[in-house]
């Protein structure tokens, strides 16, 4: 672009950064610990750094390449700045994305517990939930971001979001659900495991993802010196829970699976009588209990 007359041209180090962006492509993670320098990737922006706890696009585009081809349709509940829109259009999936209050011209308001959407209809849903009420997503009343995760409305309010994302997800498709602890106030609440105990009841469990955090506003030497003084510990991550809705096939496994108990009985059995010398009798398995 000219400037002053002349055609711009970039520094050397300047040129350096933007060949480097050009070229970034994310990397498919391989292990269970993710980390990204930065929140987004690529020549154009995914999503809006300035929005409050914005997503790192990196983890979308990982859940979108395993999980899902082009033409598949993702959803985000909780879409915000439209992070999950820009990723899924650069890779040619379908994708709406809704919000409670939307900050992206995409993404349609509409409260995350009632989706209007068909049952089994979404080969993928990735969504960024709040993780207490302490970040002002925005005034509108029904936000679930305005309760405590110290109160259980909070997860009871999660649950009925699962539970749309449960109704409008293909069978054997899978769901990303990103989310953080809280500790305030000298009180920790472990709110990933309670979450994880409610989308137990829907979901199979494929994998569990330590995400972790760098652009949370503790992330100052400032709040590192308080954490190491007064004992306590800054959020080091967020929990991603890689889930998958049950196939009609696996379903029915699990009626039928039975627990193969002969292996665990007999090194129980023997050690028992080594104790206790042996024994007329021996434990028979049923199919409950």
């Amino acid at each position: 672009m000219p400037q002053n007359g002349f055609a711009y041209q970039p520094s050397k180090t300047q040129a350096s950064k933007i060949k480097e962006v050009k070229a970034e492509r994310p990397v498919l993670e391989a292990t269970t610990l993710w980390d990204y320098p930065r929140q987004s990737y690529g020549k154009r922006p995914k999503g809006n750094n300035k929005y409050p706890a914005v997503t790192p696009a990196f983890i979308i585009w990982n859940l979108v390449q395993r999980y899902t081809k082009p033409g598949d349709l993702v959803i985000d509940p909780m879409a915000g700045s439209g992070t999950t829109i820009d990723v899924c259009k650069e890779e040619e999936r379908q994708v709406i994305g809704y919000d409670i209050a939307p900050a992206h011209p995409e993404v349609i308001q509409n409260d995350a517990r009632s989706i209007p959407l068909s049952d089994n209809s979404a080969d993928m849903v990735f969504i960024d939930s709040p993780y207490s009420d302490n970040i002002n997503y925005s005034d509108h009343p029904d936000c679930i971001g305005k309760i405590s995760c110290e109160d259980e409305r909070f997860f009871d309010e999660l649950e009925k979001v699962a539970a749309e994302i449960y109704r409008i997800l293909k069978p054997g498709k899978v769901m990303g659900w990103l989310i953080g602890d809280q500790w305030v106030k000298k009180r920790f609440t472990p709110v990933g495991f309670k979450l994880y105990e409610r989308l137990c009841k829907y979901f199979e469990t494929v994998d569990v993802i330590c995400v972790v955090r760098r652009g949370q506003t503790s992330n100052t030497g400032l709040w590192h010196n308080r954490a190491r003084r007064f004992n306590f510990y800054l959020r080091g991550f967020k929990y991603l829970f890689i889930m998958r809705k049950p196939s009609l096939e696996s379903e029915k496994e699990q009626q039928n699976r039975s627990i193969r108990w002969a292996r665990y009985e007999r090194g129980r059995i023997s050690k028992r009588n080594k104790v206790e010398g042996p024994s007329s009798t021996t434990a028979t398995p049923t199919g409950s209990g």
